[in-house]
Protein backbone atom coordinates (compact mmCIF):
# COMPACT_ATOMS: atom_id res chain seq x y z
CA UNK A 1 0.00 0.00 0.00
CA UNK A 2 2.97 2.32 0.52
CA UNK A 3 3.50 2.37 -3.27
CA UNK A 4 0.01 3.74 -3.87
CA UNK A 5 0.40 6.24 -1.03
CA UNK A 6 3.63 7.55 -2.55
CA UNK A 7 2.03 7.96 -5.98
CA UNK A 8 -1.02 9.63 -4.45
CA UNK A 9 1.21 12.02 -2.54
CA UNK A 10 3.15 12.96 -5.67
CA UNK A 11 0.00 13.61 -7.69
CA UNK A 12 -1.58 15.57 -4.84
CA UNK A 13 1.53 17.77 -4.70
CA UNK A 14 0.92 18.59 -8.36
CA UNK A 15 -2.66 19.69 -7.64
CA UNK A 16 -4.59 16.50 -8.42
CA UNK A 17 -7.34 15.13 -6.17
CA UNK A 18 -6.58 11.47 -5.47
CA UNK A 19 -8.62 8.75 -3.76
CA UNK A 20 -6.89 5.52 -2.72
CA UNK A 21 -8.70 2.23 -3.35
CA UNK A 22 -7.12 -0.86 -1.79
CA UNK A 23 -7.55 -4.09 -3.76
CA UNK A 24 -6.59 -7.54 -2.48
CA UNK A 25 -5.09 -9.95 -5.03
CA UNK A 26 -4.66 -13.71 -5.00
CA UNK A 27 -0.96 -13.20 -4.35
CA UNK A 28 -1.81 -11.31 -1.17
CA UNK A 29 -4.03 -14.00 0.37
CA UNK A 30 -2.60 -17.34 -0.76
CA UNK A 31 0.46 -18.85 0.88
CA UNK A 32 1.24 -21.79 -1.41
CA UNK A 33 4.38 -21.72 -3.58
CA UNK A 34 3.83 -19.44 -6.55
CA UNK A 35 4.35 -22.27 -9.02
CA UNK A 36 1.37 -24.15 -7.55
CA UNK A 37 -1.08 -21.27 -7.91
CA UNK A 38 -0.22 -19.98 -11.35
CA UNK A 39 2.35 -17.24 -10.88
CA UNK A 40 1.50 -15.14 -13.95
CA UNK A 41 -0.62 -12.15 -12.93
CA UNK A 42 -0.94 -13.40 -9.38
CA UNK A 43 -0.49 -9.91 -7.92
CA UNK A 44 -2.11 -7.94 -10.74
CA UNK A 45 -5.24 -9.51 -12.25
CA UNK A 46 -7.76 -8.13 -9.77
CA UNK A 47 -6.20 -4.67 -9.98
CA UNK A 48 -6.22 -4.69 -13.78
CA UNK A 49 -9.84 -5.85 -13.80
CA UNK A 50 -10.82 -2.85 -11.65
CA UNK A 51 -8.93 -0.60 -14.04
CA UNK A 52 -10.69 -2.01 -17.09
CA UNK A 53 -14.07 -1.75 -15.34
CA UNK A 54 -13.29 1.93 -14.62
CA UNK A 55 -13.51 1.40 -10.87
CA UNK A 56 -10.07 3.04 -10.66
CA UNK A 57 -8.18 5.30 -13.06
CA UNK A 58 -4.66 4.11 -12.41
CA UNK A 59 -3.03 1.06 -10.87
CA UNK A 60 0.27 0.95 -8.99
CA UNK A 61 2.29 -2.25 -9.30
CA UNK A 62 5.66 -3.51 -8.20
CA UNK A 63 6.92 -3.74 -11.75
CA UNK A 64 8.50 -7.17 -11.32
CA UNK A 65 4.97 -8.50 -10.62
CA UNK A 66 3.47 -7.03 -13.81
CA UNK A 67 3.36 -9.64 -16.62
CA UNK A 68 5.08 -8.65 -19.85
CA UNK A 69 2.20 -9.88 -22.03
CA UNK A 70 0.23 -6.77 -23.06
CA UNK A 71 -3.34 -6.40 -21.81
CA UNK A 72 -5.67 -4.80 -24.40
CA UNK A 73 -6.79 -1.27 -23.46
CA UNK A 74 -4.11 -0.93 -20.77
CA UNK A 75 -0.78 0.91 -20.96
CA UNK A 76 2.23 1.49 -18.74
CA UNK A 77 1.66 5.17 -18.09
CA UNK A 78 4.71 5.92 -15.94
CA UNK A 79 7.73 4.40 -14.25
CA UNK A 80 9.03 6.58 -11.39
CA UNK A 81 12.72 6.64 -10.38
CA UNK A 82 13.93 3.17 -9.49
CA UNK A 83 15.07 2.08 -6.07
CA UNK A 84 18.15 -0.17 -6.00
CA UNK A 85 17.24 -3.31 -8.00
CA UNK A 86 19.58 -5.71 -6.22
CA UNK A 87 19.09 -8.60 -3.82
CA UNK A 88 20.09 -8.64 -0.16
CA UNK A 89 21.31 -11.39 2.16
CA UNK A 90 19.90 -11.42 5.69
CA UNK A 91 21.54 -13.53 8.36
CA UNK A 92 21.85 -13.42 12.13
CA UNK A 93 24.98 -15.57 12.14
CA UNK A 94 27.10 -14.84 9.09
CA UNK A 95 28.46 -11.67 7.49
CA UNK A 96 28.38 -12.65 3.81
CA UNK A 97 27.62 -15.46 1.38
CA UNK A 98 31.26 -16.48 1.46
CA UNK A 99 31.20 -16.80 5.28
CA UNK A 100 28.25 -19.21 5.30
CA UNK A 101 29.38 -22.81 5.82
CA UNK A 102 28.66 -25.82 3.63
CA UNK A 103 25.20 -27.29 4.12
CA UNK A 104 23.65 -24.09 5.47
CA UNK A 105 19.94 -23.61 4.82
CA UNK A 106 19.06 -20.54 2.73
CA UNK A 107 15.46 -19.40 2.26
CA UNK A 108 14.03 -17.91 -0.91
CA UNK A 109 10.74 -18.14 -2.77
CA UNK A 110 12.36 -17.38 -6.13
CA UNK A 111 13.69 -19.84 -8.71
CA UNK A 112 15.88 -17.03 -10.03
CA UNK A 113 17.57 -16.50 -6.67
CA UNK A 114 17.84 -20.23 -5.98
CA UNK A 115 19.48 -20.99 -9.32
CA UNK A 116 22.01 -18.17 -9.10
CA UNK A 117 22.82 -18.97 -5.49
CA UNK A 118 23.43 -22.64 -6.29
CA UNK A 119 25.48 -21.69 -9.33
CA UNK A 120 27.78 -19.76 -7.01
CA UNK A 121 27.66 -22.18 -4.05
CA UNK A 122 26.34 -25.64 -4.89
CA UNK A 123 26.95 -26.76 -1.30
CA UNK A 124 23.99 -24.75 0.06
CA UNK A 125 20.59 -26.23 0.92
CA UNK A 126 17.98 -23.90 -0.57
CA UNK A 127 14.44 -24.12 0.81
CA UNK A 128 11.29 -22.30 -0.20
CA UNK A 129 9.91 -19.50 1.94
CA UNK A 130 6.62 -17.62 1.51
CA UNK A 131 4.82 -14.76 3.21
CA UNK A 132 5.36 -11.03 3.45
CA UNK A 133 8.68 -9.49 4.43
CA UNK A 134 7.93 -9.49 8.17
CA UNK A 135 6.88 -13.14 8.05
CA UNK A 136 10.04 -14.18 6.26
CA UNK A 137 12.26 -12.27 8.67
CA UNK A 138 10.41 -13.88 11.60
CA UNK A 139 11.22 -17.32 10.18
CA UNK A 140 14.89 -16.30 10.00
CA UNK A 141 14.80 -15.06 13.60
CA UNK A 142 13.15 -18.31 14.73
CA UNK A 143 16.18 -20.20 13.43
CA UNK A 144 14.41 -21.97 10.56
CA UNK A 145 17.03 -20.64 8.13
CA UNK A 146 20.69 -19.71 8.34
CA UNK A 147 20.01 -16.87 5.92
CA UNK A 148 17.30 -15.58 3.59
CA UNK A 149 17.38 -13.47 0.45
CA UNK A 150 15.03 -10.55 -0.17
CA UNK A 151 14.88 -7.56 -2.51
CA UNK A 152 16.95 -4.65 -1.26
CA UNK A 153 14.35 -2.14 -2.45
CA UNK A 154 11.53 -3.65 -0.40
CA UNK A 155 13.61 -3.67 2.76
CA UNK A 156 14.60 -0.03 2.32
CA UNK A 157 11.07 1.10 1.57
CA UNK A 158 9.84 -0.64 4.73
CA UNK A 159 12.59 0.92 6.84
CA UNK A 160 14.24 -2.47 7.41
CA UNK A 161 17.61 -1.70 5.82
CA UNK A 162 19.32 -2.40 9.16
CA UNK A 163 18.46 -6.08 8.67
CA UNK A 164 20.58 -6.27 5.50
CA UNK A 165 23.72 -8.31 6.10
CA UNK A 166 25.16 -8.07 2.59
CA UNK A 167 24.14 -6.56 -0.72
CA UNK A 168 24.72 -9.47 -3.06
CA UNK A 169 27.06 -8.49 -5.92
CA UNK A 170 25.44 -8.48 -9.37
CA UNK A 171 28.25 -10.77 -10.54
CA UNK A 172 26.67 -13.40 -8.31
CA UNK A 173 22.98 -12.53 -8.65
CA UNK A 174 21.28 -10.52 -11.38
CA UNK A 175 17.92 -9.00 -10.36
CA UNK A 176 14.47 -9.90 -11.60
CA UNK A 177 12.97 -7.96 -14.49
CA UNK A 178 11.79 -4.61 -13.16
CA UNK A 179 12.94 -5.27 -9.60
CA UNK A 180 13.07 -2.10 -7.53
CA UNK A 181 10.78 -0.17 -9.89
CA UNK A 182 7.12 0.79 -9.76
CA UNK A 183 4.88 0.51 -12.80
CA UNK A 184 1.83 2.78 -12.96
CA UNK A 185 -0.78 1.40 -15.32
CA UNK A 186 -3.75 3.21 -16.83
CA UNK A 187 -6.27 2.79 -19.65
CA UNK A 188 -4.59 3.47 -22.97
CA UNK A 189 -7.38 5.83 -24.11
CA UNK A 190 -7.44 7.88 -20.88
CA UNK A 191 -5.50 10.92 -22.07
CA UNK A 192 -6.10 12.96 -18.91
CA UNK A 193 -4.62 10.28 -16.63
CA UNK A 194 -1.72 9.68 -18.98
CA UNK A 195 -0.94 13.39 -18.94
CA UNK A 196 -0.96 13.42 -15.13
CA UNK A 197 1.25 10.34 -14.93
CA UNK A 198 3.84 11.91 -17.24
CA UNK A 199 4.81 14.08 -14.25
CA UNK A 200 5.98 10.97 -12.37
CA UNK A 201 7.86 9.26 -15.17
CA UNK A 202 11.66 8.88 -15.02
CA UNK A 203 12.89 8.39 -18.57
CA UNK A 204 16.07 6.46 -17.73
CA UNK A 205 14.21 4.05 -15.45
CA UNK A 206 11.43 3.64 -18.00
CA UNK A 207 13.86 2.84 -20.81
CA UNK A 208 15.81 0.45 -18.59
CA UNK A 209 12.75 -1.57 -17.63
CA UNK A 210 11.47 -1.56 -21.22
CA UNK A 211 14.69 -3.32 -22.23
CA UNK A 212 14.41 -5.81 -19.37
CA UNK A 213 10.74 -6.54 -20.07
CA UNK A 214 11.42 -6.99 -23.80
CA UNK A 215 14.08 -9.54 -22.94
CA UNK A 216 11.67 -11.53 -20.75
CA UNK A 217 8.83 -11.28 -23.28
CA UNK A 218 11.05 -12.48 -26.12
CA UNK A 219 12.29 -15.40 -24.03
CA UNK A 220 8.64 -16.28 -23.20
CA UNK A 221 9.96 -17.18 -19.78
CA UNK A 222 7.16 -15.95 -17.50
CA UNK A 223 7.85 -15.37 -13.83
CA UNK A 224 8.93 -18.88 -12.79
CA UNK A 225 11.99 -19.47 -14.97
CA UNK A 226 15.41 -18.57 -13.51
CA UNK A 227 16.01 -15.41 -15.54
CA UNK A 228 18.07 -12.51 -14.24
CA UNK A 229 18.63 -9.21 -15.99
CA UNK A 230 19.86 -5.71 -15.30
CA UNK A 231 19.71 -2.62 -17.52
CA UNK A 232 21.59 0.54 -16.59
CA UNK A 233 22.88 3.76 -18.09
CA UNK A 234 26.66 3.80 -17.91
CA UNK A 235 29.48 5.43 -19.90
CA UNK A 236 27.12 7.03 -22.37
CA UNK A 237 25.16 3.87 -23.18
CA UNK A 238 22.20 1.82 -22.07
CA UNK A 239 23.72 -1.55 -21.13
CA UNK A 240 21.65 -4.72 -20.69
CA UNK A 241 22.86 -7.95 -19.11
CA UNK A 242 20.82 -11.14 -19.05
CA UNK A 243 21.21 -14.68 -17.77
CA UNK A 244 19.15 -17.88 -17.92
CA UNK A 245 19.95 -20.78 -15.60
CA UNK A 246 18.81 -24.29 -14.83
CA UNK A 247 16.84 -24.46 -11.59
CA UNK A 248 19.65 -26.42 -9.93
CA UNK A 249 22.18 -23.77 -10.96
CA UNK A 250 24.43 -26.19 -12.80
CA UNK A 251 23.98 -24.43 -16.15
CA UNK A 252 24.17 -20.69 -16.77
CA UNK A 253 23.85 -18.86 -20.08
CA UNK A 254 24.75 -15.17 -20.22
CA UNK A 255 24.59 -12.36 -22.78
CA UNK A 256 24.87 -8.58 -22.89
CA UNK A 257 24.59 -5.72 -25.37
CA UNK A 258 24.29 -1.94 -25.36
CA UNK A 259 22.98 1.03 -27.32
CA UNK A 260 24.53 4.53 -27.35
CA UNK A 261 22.73 7.06 -25.18
CA UNK A 262 22.14 9.42 -28.10
CA UNK A 263 20.13 6.71 -29.88
CA UNK A 264 18.01 5.49 -26.97
CA UNK A 265 14.26 5.76 -27.37
CA UNK A 266 11.49 3.32 -26.48
CA UNK A 267 11.93 1.31 -29.68
CA UNK A 268 15.70 1.16 -29.19
CA UNK A 269 15.30 -0.10 -25.61
CA UNK A 270 12.87 -2.79 -26.74
CA UNK A 271 15.19 -3.79 -29.59
CA UNK A 272 18.08 -4.06 -27.12
CA UNK A 273 16.08 -6.45 -24.95
CA UNK A 274 15.12 -8.52 -27.98
CA UNK A 275 18.74 -8.79 -29.15
CA UNK A 276 20.00 -10.03 -25.79
CA UNK A 277 17.12 -12.50 -25.59
CA UNK A 278 17.87 -13.88 -29.05
CA UNK A 279 21.50 -14.28 -28.06
CA UNK A 280 20.39 -16.35 -25.06
CA UNK A 281 17.96 -18.37 -27.16
CA UNK A 282 20.76 -19.09 -29.60
CA UNK A 283 22.75 -20.54 -26.71
CA UNK A 284 19.90 -22.91 -25.76
CA UNK A 285 17.91 -20.88 -23.23
CA UNK A 286 14.54 -22.32 -24.31
CA UNK A 287 15.54 -25.75 -23.04
CA UNK A 288 16.31 -24.37 -19.58
CA UNK A 289 13.13 -22.28 -19.53
CA UNK A 290 10.96 -25.24 -20.54
CA UNK A 291 12.56 -27.41 -17.86
CA UNK A 292 11.79 -24.77 -15.19
CA UNK A 293 8.09 -24.90 -16.07
CA UNK A 294 7.79 -28.69 -15.76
Amino acid sequence: MWQSSWVAGQLTAHGYDVELVQITTQGDVRSEPIGQIGGQGLFTKEIQRALLDQEVDLAVHSLKDLPTVPVPRLALGAVPPRESPGDALLSNRFDSIDDIPEGAVIGTGSNRRQAQLLHYREDFVVRGIRGNVDTRISKLDEGLFDAIILAESGLRRLGLQDRITQLIPREIMLPAVGQGALGIECRSDDDATRQALALLNDSETHLSVLAERALLFTLQAGCLAPVGTHARFENGSLILEGAVLSVDGKQRLAASDSVPLADVGSEDAVSLGERVAHDLLGQGAKRLIDAAHQ
